[in-house]
């Protein structure tokens, strides 16, 4: 039976519309002449989904009892008895009640699929279960109900069903998503503005991705091997050189000519490990193509060119960045054809750029010689060899010569020469080469005992197995030269790993990379120290009056390392240059955390001084001002006034030295000045404390606070103090501007690492153009008595939200009014930075 088709119509967030979707497309595909029945469709109470239900078939639910309570779900059984063309299954990533078939809805319609049955099913991104731990970071959200990228994928069409954010939040305010009193704690929660343009993002970006698995694979199937230019690409070759940030930055510039276009950096590595290359020039490089907002890739094969063309095909790759060669010419020369040259002859249709740089060729110069591979003690033992065996197997074959034997004469010395190339490397090899060519000549080649040969056949025998020799012992000398560079590598890769892991595991980096670089090289002791002397760590124990390697540690140098005991080879500078690469990273970053801290601390603290300097110069000026006027005016009537203009002068001084008094008094409360700084106190604070506590200075009673407190809620990083007035002060303002009989509702919740505090009132709102004056400097936004506002003000309560890491903002109540959200960082997290 052929399977059916399914078609998803994947959404940001619920309410853009799927549903309605779905519906409209059964409907048009219905009045094709399509058997279209609905399966299971969530209305949600939406009048306008439901509306479009009307004139479709609709397959009856079935009921299951669990605990007590009946619930609905898709009558799988009766959906696949019915067997309509098209069935149209709302919400795929649905868990069925208990007791049902199948424990997963999705799983319900591969059962429909494998029937034969079409589907149009609906799905919202964050229940993709790959992208499960994005979304719960962006919404602070966690996701139980999953569906698995894999059957996503199977679909034959993928839509996404788009509504702009702003346009979703709209449709949420005026009721048209969620019942009226679930509109203010979406709002605020998980349809907040950027939550919403953050899934919009994600379901688009994961959508582009799935069309680009497509494009692949259609390619593959149809065996296209040709690039096809959907999107640019950019693969920049690397290879360790000096000339790779000139090639990445190119790389990225042309890559930043078109929208979306890519940057991919690769780089190809032999098959043994040993390919020429430096590994801090490649980690810097790395570190730049992801600066550049690119990705880079490593790659393994002998064939530089072809390995580099393969892999811009499998990336579909519209262009291709290399490098001049640093050959110079007289190399190129000799060993023909570069890699450039054979890159732009297999290529293609993409499009190769040659770049040149300042390392590039061009001077004749000869190749260097480079070291042999071998110890200076195993070369010794090679010329060692050569000369103590080589008379003896002398004397071994002139003592059984006969005139068949010159043929097994080569062959014993051809052994000798392999065998001394093994133990000693070339220069014994080619010594040894030489020296048994000469025997031969003079005991075994007619006249014997001279350095004359008589036959040219003899003399071309003579040259041949010279040459042989010669390029037997260099095949033995690149072997052992591969066999130590590839020991060196795993032991390099060893040390790198471990000092990895080390700081993986939690211990420092500098720590790490230190106490490695003792052990990798067997030094006494390793330091690390300071532009000014000081010692920032050390491991191990210098030797008193030894020699030591000094090394600079970043540019412009940031300390130095000290190297005690033998002094590393050449081969091991390398190495070194990667540790100190990544100890002058790690020291940096080192540095720019504690100056971030430095810098937070003394923000925190500014802003709580700002704040109590605005109070002082504007709460306290008022109080006093008025218990002046009303003690200058008793002293200026003298006996003239009446006992009630009297006592009346003495009640407005009395209520205006209390209430200076008492700010007073707060102020000294929560400035806990510690040798002239300002300081916040965090520590772990239970919100419903700081609220009720706050609610019994105002005096407030259930006539007019309505509390909705999550018993959940983790404890607050906060100082209780200055979180107190804050509460404090926003209650106040949002009682004082109620209409009369309607109560402040006071609500606590947690949003992933933050807690939010929300103070919601009734009364008339503030214009969204005039919040930025709410938190100006005390504005009384009309008030102007001599009882309203004279706590901190708004200013004040900001900078004191902010001083504790928090933050504070006004929002629209739905249906008008005001909420003020305080929200603070939960105890758990920052507590323990």
């Amino acid at each position: 039976m052929k399977r059916g088709m399914l078609r998803v119509l994947l959404g940001a967030a619920p309410g853009v519309g799927k549903t309605y979707e779905m519906l409209q497309e059964g409907a048009r595909l219905a009045a094709d002449g399509r058997d279209v029945v609905i399966a299971v469709v969530e209305t949600h109470g939406r009048a306008a989904t439901a509306a479009q239900t009307a004139g479709l078939a609709e397959v009856p639910r079935r009921a299951y009892r669990h605990r007590g309570v009946v619930l609905e779900e898709m009558d799988l059984d009766a959906v696949l008895a019915r067997h309509p063309d098209l069935a149209l299954v709302d919400e795929l990533a649905h868990t069925n009640a208990p007791g049902a078939r199948n424990a997963k809805r999705w799983q319900d319609v591969d059962e429909l699929l494998a029937a034969g049955i079409d589907v149009i099913t609906t799905v919202n991104v964050q229940h993709i279960e790959s992208l499960g731990d994005v979304v719960e970071r962006i919404t602070g959200a966690v996701q139980r109900e999953t569906v698995p990228d894999a059957v996503i994928r199977r679909a034959e069409q993928i839509e996404v069903v788009d509504l702009a954010p702003q346009s979703l939040r709209d449709r949420l305010s005026a009721g048209l998503v969620y019942p009226a009193e679930r509109v203010d704690a979406a709002l605020s929660n998980y349809f907040r503005l950027g939550n919403l343009t953050a899934l919009r993002e994600l379901a688009l970006l994961w959508l582009a991705d799935e069309v680009d698995s497509a494009l692949q694979t259609y390619r593959a199937e149809q065996g296209i091997s040709g690039t096809w230019q959907a999107r640019e690409r950019v693969v920049v070759a690397l290879t360790g050189g000096p000339e790779g940030e000139t090639l990445l930055r190119r790389g990225a510039r042309i890559a930043a000519r078109s929208a979306g276009g890519e940057l991919l950096a690769v780089h190809v590595s032999a098959q043994d490990g040993l390919r020429q290359g430096s590994p801090d020039a490649l980690v810097r490089q790395r570190a730049l193509v992801e600066s550049l907002g690119g990705t880079y890739h490593q790659v393994v094969g002998d064939d530089v060119p072809r390995a580099l063309v393969e892999f811009a095909r499998s990336v579909n790759a519209t262009q291709l960045v290399i490098g001049v060669s640093r050959r110079g010419r007289l190399t190129a020369a000799l060993t023909g054809p570069g890699i450039g040259a054979t890159v732009i002859r297999e290529s293609g249709d993409i499009d190769v750029h040659m770049v040149t740089h300042a390392a590039a060729g061009g001077r004749l110069r000869l190749p260097r010689l480079q070291r042999g591979a071998l110890s200076l003690k195993r070369r010794i033992l090679g010329f060692a060899v050569a000369l103590v065996f080589g008379p003896l197997l002398s004397v071994l074959l002139f003592t059984f010569r006969s005139d068949d034997s010159i043929t097994s004469d080569v062959l014993a010395y051809q052994l000798l020469v392999v065998v001394v190339a093994l133990v000693g490397g070339i220069w014994p090899a080619l010594f040894a080469a030489v020296l048994s060519g000469l025997t031969l000549n003079v005991l075994f080649v007619a006249p014997e005992f001279t350095l004359s040969i008589a036959h040219p056949l003899h003399a071309l025998a003579l040259a041949l197995y010279v040459v042989i020799a010669i390029l037997v012992s260099y095949i033995v000398d690149q072997a052992a030269r591969r066999t130590r560079r590839a020991e060196r590598a795993a032991a390099e890769s060893e040390l790198l790993a471990t000092i990895a892991g080390s700081v993986l595991r939690g211990e420092g980096a500098v720590p790490a990379l230190v106490g490695r670089t003792r052990e990798a090289f067997g030094l006494s002791g390793v330091r690390l120290v300071g532009v000014d002397g000081d010692v920032l760590w050390s491991d191990g124990e210098p030797l008193r009056g030894g020699r030591f390697t000094s090394l600079p540690v970043g540019e412009p140098p940031r300390a130095t390392l000290e190297l005690h005991g033998s002094i590393p080879d050449a081969a091991a500078r390398r190495l070194l240059d990667v540790i100190v690469a990544q100890l002058a990273a790690a020291i940096e970053h080192t540095d720019l955390s504690a100056t971030a801290r430095e810098a937070d601390a003394l923000a925190e603290t500014d802003q709580v001084r700002t704040a109590l300097l605005s109070a002082v110069s504007h709460d306290l000026r008022r109080p006093l001002a008025a218990a002046v006027a009303a003690l200058g005016g008793l002293r200026a009537a003298g006996g003239q006034l009446s006992a009630d203009d009297r006592a009346e002068l003495l009640a407005t001084a009395d209520e205006s030295l209390a209430t200076l008094t008492a700010l007073v008094t707060d102020l000294l409360d929560v400035s806990r000045v510690q040798a002239g700084v300002l300081a916040v106190s965090l520590a772990p604070v239970d919100a419903a404390d700081v609220i009720l506590a706050a609610i019994d200075e105002l005096g407030l009673g259930p006539a007019s606070v309505e509390l909705s407190l999550d018993p959940e809620l983790p404890a607050l990083a906060a100082d209780p103090v200055l979180l107190q007035r804050v509460v404090v002060n926003v209650l106040a303002n949002a009682v004082r501007h109620s209409p009369s009989g309607r109560r402040v509702l006071v609500s606590t919740s947690s949003l992933g690492a933050l807690a939010e505090i929300r103070i919601v009132d009734r009364g008339e709102g503030v214009p969204a153009e005039r919040r930025g004056d709410m938190f100006a400097p005390f504005q009384r936004m009309g008030d102007t008595d001599n009882t309203a506002g004279l706590g901190l003000g708004l200013a004040l309560s900001r900078g004191f939200a902010e001083g504790m890491g928090g933050s504070i903002a006004a929002e629209d109540t739905p249906g008008g009014g005001l909420t003020m959200v305080v929200a603070l960082p939960l105890a758990g997290g920052r507590m323990g930075e």
